[in-house]
């Protein structure tokens, strides 16, 4: 059998974090098992599903790296043999036109809650004979036509999470297929295409397991084989609450995620781990990796939890999801991260063409220097701001703690004259002109590296100096010591310095 799965969105708001995950593992299980992965966006609701939403849908998959094999197919396109389905169940007698009118069903509600049950649909037009039928459809009436499910039946299929599922009929009404107008229902459409689409197995969320059910019923009354079911746990925000657009607002939309700087390949690995285990304690797998070892009878029954801080915008994430992205950072090749930085340093306009021609080594080794401590790559234009451009802000905690010595007025132009000779300007000479004006001086050397670590780059911290000096480059290391006391002193900080 050849695997053919599909992810079917609804058009009718961004991706979300949830459909995201669903996606991912169609994906996965699609590409372990050189099956094939179907796009379908479910567009049947025609007064809420956009274009817009529609490619931001797109537009998230494919900054997630999950290509599809197949489509996008459009559900609305499909809505001809939707609606020949349901009449061919019509013409078999396993379904049958519902006369009920909205009044009369409003009454039937308000009348069982008034006796204190639970209202369930009551069929009264289940049993005209079908020349009664056509009689009130030839006359106008409106109807739905309705599947007939079976009284004494009992549903049954195996989910994959889930495991052995079971429920009678008589808990089960009768399954609405198309409405007066002739358009059809959910079930009905999900169950024709992923018959007519071949559909082998469907992956999707635990919300749905509710309606397998009744699409059942659909494939047994269409002839059609079974495919196999995985419903995936729920994600969950803090507290345990349903995690939801409409409460928790962009901490759960995709682009929110592209926009705050993380790689696409981190935020697939954090994905993967919400419901599923891969064995042992890996949590750092590559794309490869995940692919071989994912399988579905491994997702978690327990819904996951992501923890964010709601209310809070400096712990807009869950500390793991960022951690994970830092390591990402970290490990990426450099060549493979370096049109990531490129594209955030464009968008804060910090970038110079010069680094995609003859600069680009001295790029490449920036940026490989100071990926160390980042977790997003926004971080390149906010903690990385002083390797990029001349315009830069002197933390204050580093002014107090490494330029108090008002000696260093005199002192960092010293160094300055001295690091002006340096040639070739490498690691080794950088470090001996630095550690030799030290001596000189009869002063610890740590005086003056951490007073030309925070004069060069305005920080209190990051990468070993003489790095730092080395990938800054000779002109720009000269000019900031020897600007550094008219930066501080237009910055309004710097005891003994203005």
């Amino acid at each position: 059998m050849t695997v053919r799965v599909r992810f079917a969105p609804s058009p009718t708001g961004y991706l979300h974090m949830g459909g995201a995950r669903t996606a991912l593992f169609c994906w996965l299980f699609a590409r372990k098992h050189k099956g094939t992965f179907i796009l379908r966006i479910e567009d049947t609701d025609l007064e809420r599903s956009t274009e817009e939403m529609t490619q931001g849908i797109l537009d998230g998959l494919r900054w997630l790296g999950l290509d599809w094999d197949e489509g996008p197919y459009m559900q609305s396109e499909g809505i001809p043999l939707h609606r020949e389905a349901a009449l061919s169940l019509l013409e078999k007698g396993l379904a049958y036109r519902c006369f009920a009118t909205p009044e009369q069903l409003e009454a039937q509600r308000q009348e069982e809650q008034a006796k204190g049950g639970q209202w369930r649909f009551d069929p009264f037009s289940r049993h005209l004979s079908r020349a009664e039928s056509d009689r009130l459809a030839a006359e106008g009436r409106p109807f739905v036509v309705r599947f007939r499910v079976p009284d004494d039946a009992v549903v049954r299929f195996v989910d994959h999470v889930y495991g052995e599922q079971e429920r009678a009929a008589r808990d089960i009404e009768d399954i609405a297929l198309l409405r007066p107008d002739g358009t059809p229902l959910y079930n009905l459409s999900v169950v024709v295409d992923d018959i007519r689409m071949r559909i082998t197995h469907i992956i999707r969320g635990q919300d749905h397991l509710i309606n397998t059910f009744k699409q059942v019923l659909l494939y047994q009354g269409l002839g059609a084989p079974l495919p196999e079911f995985a419903h995936l746990p729920l994600i969950l925000a803090p507290g345990k609450a349903k995690l939801s657009k409409r409460a928790h607002g962009e901490v759960v939309a995709v682009t929110t995620y592209r926009e705050r700087g993380f790689l696409p390949a981190a935020f697939r690995n954090f994905l993967a781990l919400l419901g599923w285990a891969p064995g042992g304690d890996r949590e750092i797998l590559s794309t490869e990796e995940m692919i071989e070892l994912f399988d579905l009878d491994a997702i978690n029954r327990s819904n996951a939890v992501f923890n964010f801080t709601e209310g809070d915008p400096e712990n807009w994430t869950d500390p793991k999801a960022l951690w994970m992205n830092g390591v990402y950072l970290t490990r990426t090749p450099i060549d493979e991260l370096l049109p990531y930085v490129e594209e955030t340093l464009r968008r804060a306009g910090l970038w110079d063409e010069a680094w995609a021609g003859p600069e680009r080594a001295r790029f490449a080794a920036t940026v490989d220097l100071i990926r160390q401590r980042y977790h997003s790559l926004l971080d390149f234009a906010t903690l990385g701001r002083p390797y990029f451009t001349e315009y830069y802000a002197f933390e204050p905690e580093a002014v107090q703690r490494n330029l108090a010595e008002p000696r260093l007025r005199g002192w960092l132009p010293l160094l300055a004259d001295r690091l002006a000779t340096v040639d070739p300007w490498v690691h080794e000479a950088v470090e001996k002109a630095v550690r030799g004006l030290a001596e000189e001086l009869g002063i610890k050397a740590g005086v003056l590296i951490n007073a030309a670590r925070t004069a060069c780059t305005g920080q209190k911290v990051g990468p070993g100096l003489f790095e730092i000096l080395v990938v800054l480059g000779r002109d720009r290391v000269v000019s900031r010591l020897r600007q550094v006391r008219a930066r501080l002193a237009s910055s309004g900080c710097g005891p003994g310095w203005c």
